[in-house]
């Protein structure tokens, strides 16, 4: 089987690369922070001093970081994958990013022969946890196809889009529409509220209809419940967001409703709550509604 790397330990990247490990492939990780890593050492991983390292022993490596520079630190930086890139190596960043940033990082790897896939998910940490990831990607088809069987252990739907940085474009397409039905959802719940309804049974209620969403169903009870752990931080939404509305601006699209939800999701992150989970954006609807 073919080796693989992950690089990126956190609450999507760990269930990832612990899914790899059942699916059988031998897994070679680095995490920053020295914790992440032994808990994957404890399950059969060996972990590597610098990403160069986890490139030069592994077939594939996969990235899984927070933000743009962050992926160009850990393949291009010092002691990055770049430095151990050759022919026969394939660098799947599954990180959201700069679609931008993804073609040049692609285009310096395959100067040193290496072929990248940009391939970000959606899922949120129950997908990472239950394998069932929506994988959007871009890139070559050849390494598409041969890196099919390692996205399979991750993920449930897996499409290729295009060319390197589709899977980007595709992934900030559905950051629109997962901030947008956040913001619905949670305007939903307070209107009900303040109209005198069980929010519970309306959730119920709406759920078997049109109007319902994965948002609704998965995020809505714990809204109401005012639990804001968090399967996906507001601070990540807001990166994704302001990519959304660089690339719009670049391309001359109007996007009136991300607009609205990128500044909704400022204040919250303006009150503290960067770290808590996007559903927490109920705290907004209900201050408007004067009901704080």
């Amino acid at each position: 089987m073919k080796r693989i790397g992950f690089i990126g330990l956190g609450i999507m990247g760990r269930p990832m690369s612990q899914n790899l490990l059942k699916a059988g492939f031998p897994l070679t990780v680095y995490n920053r922070s020295k914790g992440a890593a032994d808990a994957l050492a404890a399950l059969g991983a060996r972990v590597a001093s610098s990403p160069r390292e986890v490139a030069a022993e592994c077939d594939v490596v996969i990235t899984m970081v927070t933000d743009t520079p962050d992926v160009e630190q850990v393949i291009l930086g010092p002691g990055g994958v770049v430095e151990a890139a050759r022919k026969g190596l394939v660098v799947i960043d599954m990180s959201t990013i700069s679609p931008k940033v993804t073609r040049m990082i692609s285009g310096r790897l395959a100067e040193a022969g290496a072929q990248m896939l940009d391939a970000p998910v959606s899922g949120g940490d129950k997908g990472a946890r239950e394998g069932t990831l929506t994988i959007m990607v871009g890139g070559p088809q050849s390494a598409f196809d041969e890196c099919l069987p390692v996205l399979q252990a991750m993920g449930k739907k897996i499409v290729l889009m295009g060319e390197s940085g589709s899977g980007q474009l595709t992934k900030l397409a559905n950051q629109i529409l997962v901030a947008g039905n956040m913001m619905g959802v949670c305007e939903c719940l307070v209107f009900s509220r303040k109209a005198g309804l069980d929010q519970k049974k309306v959730i119920d209620s709406l759920s078997a209809g049109a109007a319902s969403s994965w948002s609704l169903v998965n995020l809505g009870p714990k809204a109401v419940d005012g639990d804001f752990a968090p399967g996906f931080k507001v601070k990540l939404l807001q990166k994704d967001l302001k990519l959304v509305m660089s690339a719009g601006d670049e391309m001359n699209v109007a996007l009136p409703n991300t607009s609205v939800a990128h500044q909704l999701y400022n204040s919250l992150e303006a009150a503290g709550s960067g770290d808590d989970g996007t559903q927490a954006l109920i705290r907004v609807f209900e201050e408007l509604a004067g009901l704080k």
